[in-house]
């Protein structure tokens, strides 16, 4: 059953909030899922897809506040934010029973992005991390929304304090948000799955490529996608021939997958879709994946997976 509990912040004091889900087995070590909201969101969105996942695994699973939408200062992938993602982790383990070999990390849109940073500011914490439709470069981000007029540049601003374009100040924050500032230090340490539909940045806020230099920074140089196929794919919503992934993954089922990249600790997926999240996907890969193990890449068993539209 998800009930409200409440942590305290080492960082600062404070009471955090977040809904939690006990594992059925109350006698034995079950793994944890530390899942995230989305940008705009708190830990009071929807996390019914995420509990139901844990059920049927029986997982213990905590969606933490993490500071709430990323419209100010003390969100937005702050040390606030790393601080209690940390504490999130703590608050479970000492409360249940948690197999500290299998703690794993979901996320979606904002809740990618917060995924990969934390990857990076903390890669011995998780045993792997699965992120969807990310964003990697916040201050890239804030160019292609202010291109796009929306609010998620109005939203960057506030959170790193003044135009990155315009104030040092501001530009240094968000290279700090930025998991791309952090993720060489999850190199051949943590798996790190990177998923994303191929039409967002057009049906959806985040371009394609936000994800894929994620996957570039966490790759061997040999296996990286160059520029001029990140710039193609985004325009045409369509992968280069010499790009094209031999065969789809049973996981997806009939949802076609375009692109399959993999290389030691880190896979990119550009599948059939847009600005969305496939929890059970995850929930497959991350249940293979054991803390000081080589990652499994296999394909993933067939699932009657439904696609969750990533709201803000």
């Amino acid at each position: 059953m998800i009930e409200k509990r409440t942590y305290t912040s080492k960082f600062d004091g404070t009471p955090q909030p977040a809904m939690c889900q006990a594992a059925g087995s109350a006698f034995e070590v079950r793994p944890l899922l530390v899942a995230l909201h989305t940008w705009s969101f708190t830990y009071e969105a929807d996390c019914s897809a995420y509990a139901a996942l844990c059920a049927r695994n029986d997982w213990h699973m905590i969606f933490p506040h993490f500071r709430g939408p990323n419209w100010h200062l003390d969100a937005c992938g702050s040390d606030l934010v790393v601080s209690d993602l940390e504490d999130a982790v703590a608050y479970m383990c000492e409360n249940h029973r948690v197999d500290p070999r299998r703690i794993y990390l979901v996320g979606g849109s904002g809740g990618g992005h917060c995924s990969l940073l934390m990857a990076g500011r903390r890669p011995d914490l998780w045993s792997a991390v699965s992120a969807w439709c990310p964003i990697s470069d916040i201050a890239l981000w804030y160019r292609q929304s202010r291109e796009r007029n929306n609010s998620y540049a109005d939203n960057i601003a506030q959170s790193c304090g003044g135009d990155p374009e315009v104030s040092a100040a501001a530009r240094r924050e968000a290279r700090l948000r930025s998991p791309l500032t952090w993720l060489k230090n999850a190199v051949g340490r943590v798996p790190v799955d990177i998923s994303t539909g191929i039409h967002d940045g057009h049906t959806g806020s985040v371009p394609v490529g936000q994800a894929i230099r994620a996957y570039n920074m966490l790759a061997a140089e040999a296996d990286r996608i160059s520029e001029a196929d990140i710039a193609y794919i985004e325009k045409t919503e369509t992968v280069p021939a010499h790009l094209t992934a031999a065969a789809g993954d049973p996981a997806f089922g009939s949802r076609p997958v375009y692109l399959r990249r993999q290389s030691g600790f880190v896979r990119l997926t550009l599948f059939e879709g847009g600005h969305d999240i496939i929890p059970e996907i995850s929930g497959e890969w991350l249940a293979r994946q054991v803390g000081g193990a080589a990652p499994d890449w296999s394909p993933g068993r067939p699932l009657e997976a439904r696609i969750t539209e990533l709201s803000k």
